[in-house]
Parts: C-alpha cells; structure tokens; sequence
C-alpha cells in the first residue's frame, strides 16, 4: 500500500502556503528566537486557537525572499510524493492586514514555483473575519493576475464571524472577473454555512463535513457534482471533529458526493498528502481502486486544465 500511495499520481486543490511552513524554516529564518518558541506555536486547543497560530506563522514572513523560500520548501516536499499539480492558496489577507505590499510577494512565490516539477496555480484567499473591504481588495488582485497563474478566489477563517453573506458582491465581482470561485465551509459551523457559501456561487467547498447533517444538501452536491476538498487530519487537529473514528470522510464519499483528499496546512497539523490516503485506507477502508478515484478526482476538479 504505501508504494501504491507514493506512485499514485495526485494533486493538491486545499494548501495553504502558510500552513506548510515548518517551525524549522521559521528558525532559519529568524536563528535569534528560540526553537522551543515556534515549535509551541503549532499547539491548539480548539479552531480559533489555530486561526491565531496560522496569524501568527504570517506575521513571521516579512520579505518577499522569505515567501520564496517556503514555496520552494512546499514544492519540493510535494514532488517528493509524486504530487503532479497543485492549486496553493496564499492568504492575500493576511499580507494586506499586515500591511505589506502583496505585488512583490506574489512575484516571489511566482518565481519560486517555476521550473518546478509540480505544476502549481494559485488560490488567493481573503480572511473573512477582518470583513468586506479587505476581502474586495483581495479579489482586485486576484483579478489583476488572472492571467499570472492566479486561478480562482476564495475566503477562509472564521465561518461564525465572518457569515459568508457578507461577500455577495465580492463573489459576483471575481465570477465577472473570470475567477473561479471557493470558500471554506462546513468545517466549524453546521450545513447552513454551507448553503451560504452555494449561494454565493462556491464551486467547491473547503472542508464542507457538516454537510453530512443534513441529506438534502448531501443530494444537492452529488447532483450539481459540487465537490468537497477534505482534510482530514485538519479537522481532527483543530478539533471540530473530536475521534478520528467519527470523522465522516467515508459516508460522505459513500452518499456520492463528490470528495478530494488535502492536507489543508501540512506543516500545522504534521500530515502529508501520503499520510492522508494512508489514513483513509486503513481507518475508513477505502480501497486501491477508491483511492485511484479520489486521486483522480484530484485532477477532475482542478480549477485549471491538467494534462
């Protein structure tokens, strides 16, 4: 099974370039803070505790070269598991509420991802907590480097306090702008936050588990094939989903929507895409023609063509 797993070809839709910075990088990059210093800021009690850490690794990359740098760390551990195509989403937001310049960062990374064999294009997210304003600003760039590799736009963060109601002419502003179109959903609120995310036009959801509570919405995504971008190790992590055991990966795929494996922010929650088939197969016991499937399904619901 695990050289099944390593020479499966697969992609990556639900990255997130913070998310996979290793407290590691973090020293090389600052050697006069302590390593036990970053190493604690991977611990969390609960989703909003994460939300601060993943604030707080952002905060810790100042320059375009250190956006560099980690890129290049992300892709070389992706090619390292035969990950043949990946959409890495960048927390736009996040370098706005810091109030740098996003254009020199975006090059940087750019620049990084070439010559890479990973084919990579970019999901630019806006935080939706810190509100509309920011978010549109977001979506301006994004449409501005549509044809740089930037794909879609998309919003994460806190669900509860950013409701996605708030981002209607936001959503309709990017789909003008030929963006495709994600948000997380699902993931610490119920189905309704998912339905709201639909409604603003999310071609696939980030998480989207709570769409297990509710068999109308489970009939909606199989029927639009509206998929699902699971993490779940992710979830298990952060806790909104508490045993492994209970994670319901397996009856979301069994009720026909469709589903994509990710590691959400490898780093944050130590898994890799490997490491999440791995799981798969051995506690929800999907099969190597299943697994085949998913990871094909990798490629299918690229927001880019994939040879």
């Amino acid at each position: 099974m695990a050289d099944f797993l390593l020479d499966l070809p697969k992609a990556e839709l639900h990255v997130h370039l913070e998310g996979s910075v290793e407290p590691e990088t973090l020293h090389e990059l600052d050697p006069d803070t302590p390593m036990e210093d970053f190493r604690a800021l991977y611990e969390y009690a609960d989703f909003d505790a994460f939300l601060k850490a993943f604030g707080a690794v952002g905060k810790r990359l100042r320059t375009p070269k250190d956006y560099a740098l980690v890129t290049r760390r992300l892709l070389e551990r992706l090619a390292a598991q035969n990950v043949r195509y990946a959409e890495i989403i960048v927390a736009a937001g996040v370098v706005l509420w810091k109030g740098e310049d996003f254009a020199p960062i975006f090059d940087a990374v750019r620049g990084a991802a070439a010559g890479s064999p990973v084919e990579v294009r970019w999901i630019l997210d806006a935080v939706r907590q810190f509100g509309v304003e920011p978010a549109m600003r977001v979506a301006e760039f994004a449409a501005e480097r549509s044809h740089q590799g930037v794909v879609a736009y998309g919003i994460g963060g806190s669900e509860e306090r950013g409701p996605a109601e708030w981002f209607t002419e936001v959503f309709a502003y990017a789909k003008r702008a030929g963006l495709r179109l994600t948000a997380h959903a699902g993931e610490s609120m119920g189905p309704e936050s998912i339905w709201a995310a639909l409604a603003l036009g999310a071609e696939r959801i980030g998480h989207g588990i709570a769409a297990i509570q509710d068999p109308a919405l489970l009939k909606h995504l199989r029927e639009h094939n509206i998929p699902l971008e699971i993490c779940i190790t992710s979830n298990l992590v952060t806790g909104v989903v508490k045993r492994v055991e209970e994670h319901p990966v397996r009856r979301i795929f069994d009720a026909g929507v469709p589903i994509v494996l990710n590691t959400d922010d490898p780093a944050m929650f130590r898994c890799s895409l490997v490491g999440e088939y791995g799981l798969a197969a051995k506690t929800f016991g999907f099969s190597e023609a299943e697994l085949r499937g998913l990871a094909e399904n990798g490629f299918r619901y690229a927001f880019h063509p994939v040879a």
